[in-house]
């Protein structure tokens, strides 16, 4: 069952394959983190096997709560399945919904519940290299001029974060 995903069917939240989801375009429950070390952002680099937005950097973590799992709860799973990081205090943070083209024939329309965390820089990564290809540590500021610069390089979803979202995202960590 770990392809199910919740996804809204003909107006009802049902349990959708994820693949199809994505085809299709429709409107699904997601969760992304971001772990910050004052004003130092830690992204990650999604694997060039991803079947979508491969090799593009990325919030910390984001991924889709199983059909039925709280979504803090998929969010400290997803952290240690990615990036083997455990132990962390999440804060939901805020509610975004966005639709976004991720290549591929493919549309992200998420309905995503955005947590944060404080970690030090040195935290242990033991990131899953079907997952991730590299991590960075990244000032807010320059990661917000980074991606207005070159959006290319970074996942639509970070992009719409940073322009749209920055202030009820970081207000208490970083700005």
């Amino acid at each position: 069952m770990t392809d199910l995903i919740p996804a809204w069917v003909d107006g009802e939240l049902r349990p959708s394959d994820k693949l199809a989801v994505h085809q299709q375009g429709l409107r699904h429950k997601a969760v992304s983190v971001f772990l910050l070390d004052g004003s130092r952002v830690l992204l990650q680099k999604r694997a060039a096997t991803k079947y979508h937005t491969p090799g593009l950097w990325s919030n910390t973590c984001c991924t889709h709560p199983h059909w039925d799992e709280v979504s803090k709860d998929c969010a400290l799973r997803r952290l240690n399945e990615e990036l083997g990081i455990t132990g962390v205090p999440l804060t939901f943070r805020h509610q975004v919904e966005y639709r976004a083209d991720v290549g591929g024939g493919m549309t992200e329309h998420e309905l995503v519940d955005i947590f944060a965390g404080s970690v030090p820089q040195d935290i242990e990564i033991n990131a899953d290299p079907a997952e991730v290809s590299d991590t960075d540590w990244s000032e807010l500021p320059d990661l917000v001029d980074a991606a207005a610069r070159s959006p290319d390089k970074f996942t639509p979803w970070l992009c719409i974060y940073l322009k749209k979202h920055s202030q009820s995202i970081f207000e208490d960590f970083a700005l």
